[in-house]
């Protein structure tokens, strides 16, 4: 199952962004290495705005909460999501 991690982080520099989600790409991978199915696929920034969004594949929206818990990543929600492809036009 794929899964969308919203998040706000309010004041936080594009540095710290970038370390935080190296930590949470860590995290997830750790957790794999300990059993744990849930892979970091990630994230979609909205520069301007406190967004964002973090994208996983897992077995369980426990494993991705388990991620970013580990991580110290504050989140808003974890929402299962549906890939939808564009339709082939021709």
């Amino acid at each position: 199952m794929e899964y969308v991690v919203e998040r706000y982080l309010p004041g936080l520099s594009e540095r710290e962004l970038r370390v935080a989600l190296a930590e949470l790409e860590a995290a997830a991978a750790q957790l794999r290495r300990e059993g744990v199915d849930v892979c970091y696929l990630g994230s979609t920034v909205f520069p301007g705005d406190d967004a964002c969004f973090c994208s996983f594949e897992a077995s369980s929206l426990e494993a991705v909460a388990q991620a970013n818990e580990r991580a110290a990543m504050p989140f808003a929600r974890i929402l299962e999501t549906l890939r939808l492809p564009a339709r082939a036009s021709g």
